[in-house]
């Protein structure tokens, strides 16, 4: 996780990695807590990144996370313009089997969970222009983080200054986006205060791909007293319209992209939904060795979607979410040396009140299915990290969790499917970290990976209820890498991994609608390197590259042996690079390119879908006068007008894998801010 000094060119973000913060003798050290340990940086014996905030912020089109995520290697997004979908975000394969939302990898924002108990993620109500900072946990964590921890996401609201502002931020673009924000922040005697208001309307490329939502977060710190802090977080989000376009064939998608598919249109496909989340974090020293933190949640979430399937393609459901956790750490040693332990206890809730109505052109008909969801996830975790030697660290941890699905059906016309799942596991870690020399670490680690199937991944194709033959997903992982630093101006991280999966849960189509199945066994292994250098003072250069070979050891699915394949959705390799120039911190402009090479969009590795490679551009420029700040900015994205897709639905019916990415489009915009000195 890195830290960048306002004196140093915007781009060094782009891919420096954690040890890039320590070891360089100009950059400040950053302590971070990825382990669920705060520790320096460079000390994390996994791979870990930070993005901040003027990378996330600035010039950016805010309206998804691809957009400052896109250059870590072994990360791949697909899916940012069909908002009915939600980003498609996938970390060294995790999470690239997902139809809608977030799969496999654990988000938290300001310390709460947006990951549900089942494993289902959703960013819908994250609001980009309001980030301080995301770190990205790349790997297996979940004796770290529990269920679909896979890799992870820690997303960080602003903190406000000492100097409190007012900020407005109007922006406009092509397909007709608009996106509008205002934000507020300052201190208050013992206490400071975020609040940021956004609106995005957009028309979309596609047919049938609009989108409206709207958005206020906030948060709220106070110090309790010298040695306690209490932070509140609410989070409001009103998306009265997702259009969802659908796939379609590669005739269609070749000859007019911007087709959306004939039944989605005919019946109305896509979604609104309605959600708060109030969460609160404690914290404070007990003694001169120790510290606690609390925490506790609320969300509530209204949920309404209009699927391509006409017997039962109208679902809703109201949802509620809470939870807890509290953890202690306590420093001192152990058999003589620096030693620091963490244990903890999260506990989480989800219950839903689901339905499914025919879906009539896009209203509700006759209704088939009335059932109450309920997940209760409680989670028992310990991490330690031991001092060993002036240049070796010893990190281990180990973690159970016990979750349990349970199904009240209230329509029973069709039989009661009323049932109980419940799923547990032991998931251990264990991570080396050696200092070779003052600018230099290597590292090695053992990690586990745990993914039950969500409530809908549980959809069973023979009728209602849970589908008794669906397992969890269970994975190993070994690591290995080094980071360090080239004299005064260029820095590196190198790292390899070898993954093997029991059960990997696998999508597929059937009757218009998404099931999930295991397959045997999989393996992933890969490499990722990311460089940065500054030539000389105002200009930055940065690489990113991926290369992976990930396969199906045995996996046969009626009848069909797929084993030796190639798993879809994920490209065999990836490239991200980028030149920075700034001008005396006032002004600045990036060109960046991301290749991504071909991919299979099924799993008997009949389709193939060609790479591509897509040119993007932003610029900003600053005036300050007295206390106002004025910066106007623009972009181009896709600046070769490329026709490359969007997004792969893997296995989909049909032959409709396919979703087109806009061709070039333009953005611009005004950030004006006034200090309060």
């Amino acid at each position: 996780m890195t830290f960048y000094p306002r004196r140093l060119p915007l781009s060094i973000a782009l891919a420096l990695s954690p040890a890039f913060a320590a070891t360089a003798a100009e950059l400040t050290p950053l302590s971070v807590t990825a382990t669920r340990l705060e520790t320096a940086a460079d000390e994390v014996p996994a791979a870990v990144d930070v993005i901040g905030r003027d990378e996330i912020q600035n010039a950016r089109q805010q309206i998804g996370l691809d957009e400052s995520l896109a250059r870590l290697p072994g990360v791949f997004m697909q899916n940012r313009y069909n908002f009915a979908q939600d980003l498609r975000l996938s970390i060294r394969g995790y999470g690239a089997r997902s139809a809608f939302g977030i799969r496999g990898i654990k988000i938290l924002v300001d310390g709460i969970p947006e990951t549900l108990p089942d494993g289902q993620g959703n960013i819908d109500s994250i609001d980009i222009g309001s980030i301080e900072r995301i770190t990205v946990l790349r790997g297996p964590s979940s004796a770290l983080y529990g269920n679909a921890a896979g890799g992870a996401l820690l997303i960080e609201s602003e903190t406000a200054p000492a100097i409190p502002f007012v900020a407005l931020r109007p922006a406009f673009g092509s397909d007709g986006f608009q996106k509008h924000q205002l934000k507020a922040a300052g201190r208050v005697d013992k206490g400071d205060y975020l609040l940021n208001l956004s609106s995005l309307d957009y028309d979309g490329y596609r047919e049938h791909s609009a989108t409206r939502t709207r958005n206020l977060n906030s948060k709220f710190n106070y110090d309790l007293n010298d040695r306690a802090t209490l932070t509140g977080t609410l989070n409001y989000t009103d998306s009265p319209q997702a259009d969802d376009p659908g796939g379609v064939d590669y005739e269609t998608y070749i000859n007019d992209p911007q087709a959306a598919r004939d039944t989605n249109v005919n019946l109305q496909t896509g979604e609104s939904m309605e959600q708060t989340r109030l969460g609160f974090v404690y914290a404070s020293d007990i003694g001169r060795r120790g510290e606690l933190q609390v925490r506790n949640f609320y969300t509530w979430k209204d949920f309404d979607s209009s699927l391509p399937v006409a017997d039962s393609g109208i679902v809703a459901y109201d949802r509620f979410v809470y939870g807890g956790g509290v953890q202690y750490t306590h420093q001192g040693e152990l058999g003589g040396k620096a030693n620091r332990v963490t244990i903890g206890l999260d506990m989480e809730a989800q219950d839903d009140d689901r339905t499914r109505h025919a879906n009539e052109q896009g209203l509700a008909g006759e209704l088939v299915l009335d059932q109450n969801e309920s997940v209760f996830n409680t989670g028992l975790f310990i991490s330690n990290e031991t001092t060993l030697s002036d240049a070796l660290t010893l990190t281990a941890g180990l973690r159970y969790d016990r979750i349990r699905f349970e199904v009240s059906d209230a329509f029973t016309a069709d039989g009661d499917d009323s049932g109980k799942r419940t799923l547990d596991h032991i998931s251990p870690s264990l991570g080396l970290l050696y200092a070779v020399g003052p600018n230099t670490r290597v590292f090695a680690s053992l990690a586990t990976g745990f993914q039950t199937p969500t409530t809908t991944e549980f959809a069973n194709p023979d009728g209602g209820g849970f589908n008794p033959d669906l397992d969890a997903e269970v994975s190993r992982s070994v690591e290995l890498g080094i980071r360090g630093q080239l004299g005064r101006r260029s820095h590196y991280e190198f790292s390899v991994f070898d993954i093997s999966i029991d059960d990997e849960l696998i999508p597929y189509e059937a009757d218009g609608r998404e099931y999930f199945e295991n397959a045997g066994s999989s393996t992933r292994r890969g490499l990722e390197l990311m460089l940065s250098s500054e030539p000389f003072d105002g200009l930055t250069t940065s690489l990113a590259y991926a290369r992976n070979y990930f396969e199906f050891d045995r996996y046969v699915s009626d009848g069909t042996d797929y084993s030796g394949n190639t798993t879809p959705g994920v490209p065999r390799q990836t490239l991200h690079a980028s030149l920075n120039y700034s001008l005396a911190d006032k002004g600045f402009a990036e060109l960046s390119w991301m290749h991504a090479g071909e991919l299979y969009a099924d799993n008997a590795n009949t389709v193939k879908v060609a790479g591509y490679d897509v040119v993007d551009l932003r610029m900003g420029y600053e005036w300050e006068k007295e206390n106002w700040q004025l910066a106007p900015f623009f972009g181009i994205n896709n600046l070769t007008d490329k026709h490359y897709p969007g997004n792969i639905r893997i296995n989909a019916f049909g032959g409709r894998y396919y979703e087109a990415a806009p061709g070039r489009t333009v953005y611009g915009g005004l950030a004006l801010r006034y200090n309060f000195e």
